[in-house]
């Protein structure tokens, strides 16, 4: 099973840019707190570990939730394409003398970290289409994920030598052949979506098994992986679920909207969700996160992503609720 992913991370602030003709345009992610000269990224503040994931969900949240990524998002693929494997997939990097990267530990999981990497180039698509060594990253990354496919079940394993599949890692590479230009991609999507939904639905307890692995199912249910994995499907707009959006979220919160808020107490507080709740148009959830969650702001339990999410909301106008107000 994957490990937890979010780790530390530090403070950023949100800028704005003004078009010629005075109307504001989209906030710019500002990761500047997170990178160097280089173009990494690294999950801590001013930190010593790269982990490619932890760039790219942070990137897309920002992305997808309509804010400007163009600057760190190039400097950044800069920096990791020369650190590709020849197979395609990716490495964790430490932090070495005179600010030097090494790689130093294997990616969690191949599958979703390839397709994160081609939607992040997918987004810049001006610069795809002119720059030879990000088309061949791409191709090799395409090719390295059709490696990892399991016709027997129709979805993709986690890498080469991890066998079983995940529901959020597939969830992700859905994502990937979704917003996909290419037209072979996106007439995967629907298939895969099939497949996703047949492979992980648990139509006995009405739930959505985190892994083809057989023993999870006798595992206890935590807030990570199990919990989040049945809400994670309206992160990326996932069709397929045992009721409409608004009722599936509205469901998924009156069962652990207190946890969640809590989480951040012994934990990481999962910002994601907050920008979930305020595409949800629950404005009153999101401004509890962010009363629960801002003072963890530049602590040990504060990722990258939360980071983003922080930045997202106050862009967006959310104010964080008063003491007084009941939140959890």
């Amino acid at each position: 099973m994957k490990s937890f992913r979010f780790l530390l991370a530090g403070c950023a602030l949100v800028t704005s840019l003004i078009h010629p003709a005075g109307a504001a345009a989209a906030p710019a992610l500002d990761l500047r707190a997170y990178s160097d000269a280089s173009g990494a990224i690294t999950v801590l503040n001013g930190g010593a570990s790269a982990d490619p994931y932890f760039a790219m969900q942070a990137l897309l949240l920002a992305h997808d939730n309509g804010m400007v990524i163009a600057q760190p998002a190039e400097k950044f693929v800069n920096w990791l394409l020369p650190r590709q494997k020849p197979d395609g997939t990716f490495d964790r990097f430490c932090r070495g003398a005179a600010n030097t990267w090494a790689a130093c530990q294997s990616a969690d999981a191949d599958d979703s970290l390839l397709a994160m990497w081609m939607r992040l180039l997918e987004t810049m698509p001006d610069k795809l289409a002119k720059n030879p060594a990000w088309q061949k990253s791409h191709s090799v990354s395409q090719a390295s994920l059709a490696h990892l496919f399991q016709p027997s079940r129709g979805v993709y394993m986690v890498s080469p030598l991890v066998l079983h599949g995940l529901f959020m890692d597939n969830l992700e590479v859905w994502s990937l052949k979704v917003h996909s230009r290419q037209a072979a991609q996106r007439a995967e999507a629907g298939k895969l979506a099939r497949a996703i939904h047949a492979t992980f639905w648990n139509p006995v307890d009405k739930r959505f098994l985190v892994s083809t692995q057989l023993e999870q199912r006798s595992q206890k249910a935590a807030f990570y992986p199990d919990h989040v994995a049945q809400v994670f499907p309206l992160l990326v707009d996932f069709p397929l679920l045992p009721a409409d959006a608004r009722q599936h979220y509205r469901a998924w919160m009156q069962q652990h909207r207190s946890e969640w808020l809590n989480h951040g107490k012994a934990d990481y507080p999962w910002g994601v969700l907050a920008v979930l709740a305020l595409r949800q148009d629950d404005k009153a959830t999101a401004s509890c996160w962010l009363r629960e969650a801002t003072p963890l702001r530049h602590s040990a339990r504060w990722a990258v992503t939360d980071e983003t999410a922080y930045q997202l909301l106050v862009s967006k106008g959310v104010n964080a609720v008063d003491a007084a107000a009941r939140c959890t």
